[in-house]
């Protein structure tokens, strides 16, 4: 499954093994847990915030639909619909692009994933590319084609560095309304 996983968010200057700080603006607030990787991998729910070593994100909510405005996916697949939030917590504006992010279902393997329509079908959907400012918070809504008959995914979000190398795998792991 982790071929499968393609992210970007790969900035200039930051390699793997170079230190990349939040800033303390970039704590969760009281209360609130904050999963970080371990052994190379996080795991969360919906809701849970998620450390990466470029932000925080959470999936805050997903449902699944047949049809999207006007837009009807193909036969055999209905859409996810999903509210992604990012913090940046660097110290520096974060390059981000709209398949950053992947869903995923099923537990046949590295088959079972999507990366996000990029045709505009919602306001505030997800564009191409974008930038979070220092300390910026953004939410976009991110739209998966996926197995009509689907109701259990993750999200899953890898770090990739600009040497090529890979950190580490985050997962969000839900039921679809």
């Amino acid at each position: 499954m982790l071929l499968a996983l393609t992210a970007c968010s790969a900035l200039p200057g930051n390699d793997a093994d170079e230190e990349v700080s939040p800033d303390a603006s970039g704590s969760p607030a009281p209360g609130e847990d904050v999963i970080s990787a371990e052994d190379g991998y996080a795991q969360g729910y919906l809701g849970d915030t998620m450390r990466t070593v470029f932000f925080d994100f959470s999936v805050d909510s997903a449902y699944t639909c047949a049809e999207l405005e006007s837009y009807t996916p193909p036969d055999g697949l209905q859409l996810l619909v999903v509210d992604i939030t990012i913090k940046n917590t660097s110290t520096y504006s974060m390059p981000m692009f709209d398949n950053d992010f992947q869903a995923q279902w099923g537990s046949t393997g590295d088959e079972d994933f999507s990366i996000p329509i990029t045709r505009a079908l919602v306001d505030n959907q997800a564009p191409a590319s974008y930038e979070i400012p220092i300390d910026g918070t953004v939410t976009y809504t991110h739209v998966f084609e996926v197995p009509a008959d689907a109701k259990d995914f993750s999200i899953s979000f890898l770090e990739y560095f600009t040497d090529d190398t890979e950190g580490d795998v985050f997962f969000v792991y839900f039921t679809a309304e």
